[in-house]
């Protein structure tokens, strides 16, 4: 799209949140997150904005049939070779990430580092019925780390229904806006998607305002990773795997913890997850990396950028 379709956007933006609370309705009415129901309806919660993204397209049709699969980015994989390399990052560097924030926060003291892994034995021990024999917790911690490549694509399928909404439909959907205010923003609603949890204690423990604010600045941060990923593949995929990726390694850092930490702190979506990836974006941003994006619906290699009022159209 060349412009932007505001009525699109605010339906999907209302749908997605509007169906997201429906479906924690049921933990704000019983136990909150004690809930027993809580392993299902999160995973529910997270096809609320694929279901927003199809209604969109399907009843308002933005986009214009015939240009849906390319647009949401989920067909054709061009240019393939891109888009497989991307795939590739998507899926290995969001838990090195993670493991630079653990760094970070280290530093920053938002943590205290445990190498000896005491204080993840004694939570293994309190999940242990009493008398069971205790497995050395080395050899635990190395099948948790070696078991995260899987549990990434395991955790991409439940994704799918997240970044078929945020990065298939909403990014191209803002992105006549431009680069930047396409990516800040679909973050920022990323964020505000998550408040019927968040305000619950999930996440960051906390149940105010703060923490909605807390995860808007973590969406926001990591939104624009997985928004150039998007952007740069001209495919969803690359998103997906990230996002799998980032879910199936964002408890790293309670395997080396020495006590529980502040995740608002020291967490891959709290402060030193934020230093870790404006450092990532700034080295993309220095190397060129949000320069040249495929186009998202139309003719492939086109340049996108959005044509302004009494500007020139994009460049071939």
């Amino acid at each position: 799209m060349t412009r932007l379709r505001i009525a699109a956007v605010l339906v999907f933006v209302v749908l997605s949140c509007g169906l997201a609370w429906l479906v924690a309705l049921p933990l704000w009415l019983g136990d909150g997150l004690a809930e027993p129901s809580t392993g299902y309806l999160l995973p529910v919660m997270m096809l609320t904005p694929a279901v927003a993204a199809l209604a969109v397209t399907f009843a308002m049709k933005v986009p214009r049939p015939g240009a849906r699969l390319r647009f949401l980015g989920l067909w054709p994989l061009r240019p393939a070779r891109r888009v497989v390399w991307l795939m590739v990052i998507g899926w290995l560097v969001p838990p090195v990430l993670v493991a630079l924030g653990i760094l970070v926060a280290a530093a920053l003291g938002f943590v205290d580092l445990d190498l000896a892994f005491s204080g993840f034995a004694a939570e293994i021990a309190k999940a242990l019925p009493a008398g069971s024999p205790m497995p050395p917790v080395e050899l635990v911690v190395i099948s948790q780390i070696a078991m995260i490549p899987a549990a990434a694509l395991f955790n991409s399928l439940l994704a799918f229904g997240e970044e078929l909404g945020w990065r298939g439909w909403l990014v191209p959907a803002l992105r006549p806006l431009g680069t930047w205010p396409a990516l800040l923003l679909s973050g920022a609603i990323w964020g505000l998607w998550h408040s019927p949890l968040i305000l619950l204690g999930y996440n960051f423990g906390r149940t105010d305002i703060t923490g909605v604010l807390l995860m808007i600045g973590g969406c926001v941060a990591w939104g624009v990773l997985l928004g150039w990923l998007r952007l740069r593949s001209a495919s969803v995929w690359p998103a997906v795997l990230a996002h799998g990726s980032l879910n199936a390694a964002a408890g790293l850092i309670l395997l080396v913890a020495a006590t529980q930490p502040d995740l608002a702190l020291a967490g891959p979506l709290g402060i030193a997850g934020w230093i870790v990836a404006a450092a990532t974006i700034a080295v993309l941003v220095l190397t060129g990396q949000f320069r040249e994006q495929p186009e998202l619906a139309g003719g492939p290699g086109r340049l996108l950028s959005a044509p302004r009022a009494g500007g020139p159209p994009p460049a071939p």
